[in-house]
């Protein structure tokens, strides 16, 4: 399965968008949040994309994050919940919100998402709280790291692991250290020490 596209906006959408790409142009399903955020038509974008294919349908569908597309395949892990309807969740409620939702086990915030209903919604809490993907308290922010480690030739779920990881140790306080001194990278460095570590690691495994 391809990982994402590249190319110019033709163009944009409700809850789609058209892209040319080295000849051809590519219908993809957005959230609407997400077709909100893209630019005009003309400018050139990259984003990240999911496969749907059957013997009769196939469909592109897009994101502009890690953190919206990992909702979108765990929601699809839930019996009774396709492509279409994936979309159509995420596109009533922002994956910030919808986590925060998850956390609280509250239906009702993810019951107010339009169509969705108080049955789907509970449905939907009871088959995801504890188990996304993974950790989404700082979505995005290490997405350039994953997609660098990912053009080096490591695989992509096992780099996106091992940047979490990483990225839970180089924040964790260290034992012993005095108050106000963490012993952690700062801020502005963090990203090139996960960067380095997760090189090492990943190539010892």
């Amino acid at each position: 399965m391809f990982n994402s596209l590249s190319g110019t906006i033709t163009y944009r959408g409700f809850q789609s968008v058209c892209l040319e790409t080295g000849g051809i142009e590519w219908d993809i399903a957005v959230t609407s949040s997400t077709a909100l955020k893209l630019p005009a038509a003309g400018e050139k974008i990259r984003i990240l994309t999911w496969l749907y294919h059957r013997e009769d349908a196939m469909k592109v569908y897009g994101f502009l994050s890690e953190q919206e597309r990992d909702l979108f395949l765990d929601l699809l892990k839930i019996t009774g919940i396709g492509p279409k309807q994936a979309l159509k969740i995420l596109s009533g409620i922002g994956p910030e919100q919808f986590i925060t939702a998850l956390d609280a086990e509250d239906v009702d915030a993810l019951a107010r998402v339009p169509g969705l209903g108080k049955k789907t919604a509970s449905k939907i809490v009871l088959s995801m709280r504890g188990k996304l993907t993974r950790n989404t308290e700082a979505p995005g922010v290490f997405d350039d790291i994953v997609d660098a480690l990912t053009d080096m030739g490591f695989e992509r779920g096992k780099a996106q692991e091992t940047v979490r990881v990483l990225a839970q140790e180089l924040k964790r306080p260290a034992e012993g250290t005095a108050a106000g001194n963490t012993g952690a990278p700062a801020a502005e460095d963090l990203e090139k020490e996960i960067f380095k570590r997760a090189i090492i690691r990943l190539s010892n495994k």
